[in-house]
């Protein structure tokens, strides 16, 4: 069982440095983008070995989820915009969009979902 505080971040740098310390205690490297923790949940370092069933319980997730919410996905794809390549501006900004109409993702939302997608994990957001 792995467990992920809310309590214990605010932003979305901040959730990596959660994930970071609780699935990659003893690794060189800390996750820094969402690839990089969809990656990590694949399993073969890290605390995960492969496809063996974890769970995982997202503790305080309602803080997370008003944390990683409208203003701070808003503020990510921003950022991305700004930053200019290597990001897909056209892309980002499709997603910014989405977001303003009510149709987009938040970057909770995308944590969740990169998650789920894990077969063998199991997620309870308490």
């Amino acid at each position: 069982m792995i467990v992920i505080y809310g309590g214990h971040f605010s932003s979305l740098a901040g959730f990596y440095e959660e994930i970071s310390s609780v699935l990659m205690k003893d690794a060189d490297w800390k996750v820094g983008t969402l690839d990089g923790f969809d990656d990590i949940l694949y399993g073969g370092f890290g605390v995960i070995e492969g496809k063996e069933k974890i769970e995982i319980i997202w503790k305080e997730s309602e803080k997370s989820e008003k944390d990683l919410g409208f203003d701070a996905t808003r503020e990510f794809y921003n950022n991305k915009i700004r930053q200019g390549k290597p990001f897909n501006i056209e892309l980002i900004q499709q997603k910014l969009d989405d977001l303003t109409e009510g149709k987009g993702q938040t970057l909770f939302e995308i944590l969740v979902e990169i998650i789920e997608s894990h077969s063998n994990i199991t997620l309870t957001l308490e």
